[in-house]
C-alpha cells in the first residue's frame, strides 16, 4: 500500500516538472523568437514558378523579358529561360571600325570620313553655316552639330531684321516708350508742359520693362 502510494507521488511529481519546464504551443499563440521576420516577408523560391534577370527582378511563367542588358529577349518557363536565337543584321567586318556587344546583337561601327548635311558632304571637323543664326560641325563619328546664335536682347522697342544679320538690330538706336510715344534713349526728353521722361539705362534694360521713367513738375 505504502509503495503505491509513493508511486502515485513520484509520477505526479514527474508530471509537475515537465509542465514546468515546457510549455505546449496553443493555437492562439503566435508570438514568434526576436529578429524573426513575418511570414508575409518571407520570400517564397521561385524555381518553377518564375524568372529572375540579374537586378532580381521576378518574372511570371509566360513573359518575355531579358536577364541582362546585353542579352537577347527569353521567355520565362517552369525549366527556366528560354531563349531563342535572335535574327541580327548581317554585315561585312571589314567596313566596321570596331564591333560592340551591348545589347543583343552586335553592331558594327563604321569608320566615316565625311559627313552630309542639306544634301552636302561635309570634312570631318569641317565647320560650316546653314544660315546667318546657325553654325555646324562635322564631327569624328560622322554625325553634324549645329549650334543656333544665342541673339542678345536688342535695347530698343522697334528692332529689325536685316537679310544679313542674324540677330535684330535697333536701326535708330536706343530709345523706350513714354506712354505710346517713342523717345531717344540717354536724353531728358519734355513730352509735355510739365512732364519730362528718360530712357531707363543700359544696365536696367529688358524687354518686359520698356517704359520710361517720367516726372511731373506740378505746374
Amino acid at each position: 500500500m505504502m509503495e503505491a502510494a509513493l508511486g502515485t507521488l513520484s509520477l505526479l511529481i514527474i508530471v509537475y516538472l515537465v509542465s514546468v519546464t515546457y510549455t505546449f504551443p496553443t493555437e492562439t499563440d503566435s508570438t514568434s523568437e526576436p529578429g524573426t521576420p513575418p511570414a508575409d516577408y518571407i520570400l517564397e523560391d521561385y524555381r518553377g514558378k518564375g524568372c529572375l534577370d540579374e537586378t532580381g527582378f521576378v518574372y511570371k511563367l509566360g513573359e518575355e523579358f531579358s536577364p541582362s542588358q546585353s542579352s537577347c529577349p527569353c521567355v520565362c518557363t517552369e525549366d527556366g529561360p528560354v531563349c531563342p536565337n535572335p535574327e541580327c543584321p548581317r554585315f561585312s567586318t571589314s567596313r566596321c571600325a570596331r564591333i560592340e556587344h551591348n545589347g543583343c546583337c552586335p553592331e558594327c561601327k563604321e569608320e566615316h570620313s565625311m559627313c552630309e548635311h542639306g544634301g552636302v558632304t561635309y570634312a570631318l571637323l569641317e565647320e560650316f553655316q546653314t544660315s546667318q543664326c546657325e553654325h555646324c560641325r562635322c564631327e569624328s563619328n560622322g554625325e553634324v552639330a549645329c549650334v543656333v546664335a544665342d541673339c542678345p536682347i536688342p535695347e530698343c522697342v522697334n528692332p529689325v531684321y536685316e537679310p544679313e544679320q542674324c540677330c535684330p538690330i535697333c536701326q535708330h538706336g536706343a530709345n523706350c516708350f513714354a506712354n505710346t510715344r517713342i523717345i531717344p534713349a540717354g536724353k531728358k526728353v519734355r513730352v509735355d508742359e510739365c512732364t519730362v521722361c528718360e530712357c531707363p539705362t543700359q544696365e536696367n534694360w529688358t524687354q518686359t520693362d520698356s517704359q520710361a521713367e517720367c516726372y511731373n513738375y506740378g505746374c
